[in-house]
C-alpha cells in the first residue's frame, strides 16, 4: 500500500561493499558470497512488500497491554491501534486519535500525495505508546544492512503459528537503535521486535494473525471530537 512504508528500499545485491559483517559469511551453491547483510536487506524488503497484503495482526505488549496492525487493499488503508490511541492512514486523511480520555479526540491531516508516503515521524511517534511499526523496523534493518561494523546473528522460529526468520543486531551505529531483535514472518509481517528505539524500550510479539480486516477498525471512535487540519479544497 502506498501509505505505510519508508522510502528506505535497498535493491538486493546492491550492498556488496558491506558484506564483511564479522564472522557471518557463507557460500551458496554457485560460490556467491552471502553475508548477513544480505539477510537483513532481504527481511527489510520482505517487510516492505507486505504493504500489498490484507491482514490483521494482534500484538502483545509488556504489562498485558495489546496493540494491532490492520491493512486492506480495496480501498488501500491501514490502522495502527495501540494503548491510548489509534492512527489510520487512508486516501482521505491521516487520522490520529487519542483514546486515553473519556471523550476521544481525533486530528485529521492531509493524506500522502499520490506516489508519496507519510513522513517517518508519523510512525515513530507511536514508539512512545509501545508499538513499533513496520516502517520503523524497515529503516533499522536497512541501516543494519549498510553498516559494515554491525554484528548480526540469525535464527528461525514460529510466532502465532507462522514461520518467522529472526535477526539479532548488535553494535549498530548511526541508527535510532544500537541493537535490536526482530522477527519477520514468511508473509512479510512483523512477528516480534525487542529493542530501545530513540530512548524508548519496545517489546512486541504477535499473538494472532488473520487474512481479513474488520471495517470498524478504520472508523473514528464513538463520540470522538474531530479537529480537521486538512487544507480546504480549492473552489
Amino acid at each position: 500500500m502506498p501509505a505505510v512504508s519508508t522510502s528506505l528500499r535497498v535493491l538486493t545485491g546492491a550492498i556488496i561493499a558491506v558484506l564483511t559483517v564479522t564472522g557471518c559469511q557463507t557460500l551458496d551453491d554457485a560460490g556467491r558470497v552471502i553475508g548477513r547483510a544480505d539477510l537483513v536487506n532481504d527481511l527489510a524488503a520482505r517487510l516492505d512488500r507486505a504493504n500489498d497484503l490484507t491482514y490483521t495482526a494482534d500484538y502483545q505488549l509488556p504489562g498485558g497491554r495489546t496493540a494491532s496492525i490492520a491493512q486492506s487493499q480495496n480501498p488501500v488503508r491501514t490502522a495502527y491501534v495501540y494503548p491510548g490511541g489509534k492512527l489510520t492512514v487512508t486516501a482521505e486523511a491521516i487520522t490520529e486519535c487519542d483514546t486515553s480520555r473519556k471523550k476521544p479526540t481525533c486530528t485529521l491531516t492531509a493524506p500522502p500525495a499520490p506516489s508519496t508516503k507519510p513522513a517517518t515521524t508519523v510512525f515513530t511517534q507511536m514508539n512512545k505508546h509501545g508499538l513499533v511499526t513496520p516502517p520503523v523496523v524497515v529503516g533499522l534493518l536497512t541501516a543494519a544492512a549498510l553498516d559494515p561494523a554491525a554484528v548480526i546473528e540469525q535464527n528461525d522460529t514460529t510466532i502465532a503459528g507462522r514461520h518467522a526468520t529472526c535477526v539479532q543486531v548488535r553494535e549498530l551505529s548511526n541508527a535510532a537503535a544500537s541493537s535490536f531483535d526482530a522477527c519477520i514472518t514468511g508473509e512479510g509481517v512483523l512477528g516480534s521486535f525487542t529493542g530501545t528505539v530513540d530512548g524508548t524500550e519496545l517489546r512486541v510479539t504477535m499473538s494472532r494473525y488473520r487474512d481479513a480486516v474488520e471495517n470498524s477498525v478504520f472508523e473514528l471512535p464513538p463520540g470522538a471530537g474531530v479537529v480537521d487540519r486538512r487544507p480546504a479544497a480549492p473552489r
